[in-house]
């Protein structure tokens, strides 16, 4: 049996006989929604993900200046050294707190802006750190409450153990307990 040849002469469009009739002037159903994937999916199965980390509080309040009176009355008149100080231990290192005090020095004198660096470092100790950025955006911490905003930095890196004097060398050294390997000779080289 052929099938039923239209006006045009093509083989009109009929559904084969086993198939309940359809309309093709409807269009064809809808597809279901894309699968909607959450964020934190990777293609790795749940139990390998790790879960997102919960935000802390900071160990003290922005306007806990005075509890650390050295470093208040410090912070006050020389904030690039306090800043130095803070982003050599945030780098862990990489670069010294005389090039950040002395970039920090130069940007706030030319530009009164000292504070666009500084809330950088701010956000960076955060993300490692996992703190709740608090009491608003890390920006507006830094522009309305500079001197405040180092001050309470400072004070979280001195409560998690570091001593912000002698910098992240230093810090890593002490952590060893001064133990250093002993020097290898190179390889390679015999008599």
């Amino acid at each position: 049996m052929y099938p039923p040849i239209s006006s045009e002469g093509y083989p009109s469009k009929s559904p084969p006989p086993s198939a309940p009739p359809q309309s093709y002037d409807q269009p064809p159903p809808s597809r279901p929604p894309p699968l909607q994937v959450p964020q934190y999916a990777t293609g790795i199965p749940a139990h390998f993900v790790a879960p997102q980390p919960v935000k802390v509080k900071w160990s003290s309040s922005l306007c806990a200046c005075c509890s650390d009176v050295p470093n208040c009355c410090l912070t006050c008149w020389c904030p690039c050294i306090t800043f130095g100080q803070i982003a050599e231990i945030v780098d862990k290192g990489n670069t010294s707190c005389g090039v950040h005090g002395t970039l920090y020095a130069i940007i706030e004198a030319l530009t009164c802006c000292g504070c666009l660096y500084s809330c950088a470092y701010r956000t960076k100790m955060r993300s490692q750190y996992g703190l709740k950025e608090s009491p608003c955006n890390d920006c507006l911490v830094h522009f309305c409450c500079e001197r405040c905003a180092l001050c309470q930095e400072y004070r979280e890196l001195k409560l998690r153990g570091f001593d912000i004097s002698i910098g992240w060398h230093g810090n890593m050294e002490r952590q060893n307990y001064g133990v250093q390997m002993p020097p290898m000779a190179p390889t390679g080289m015999n008599r």
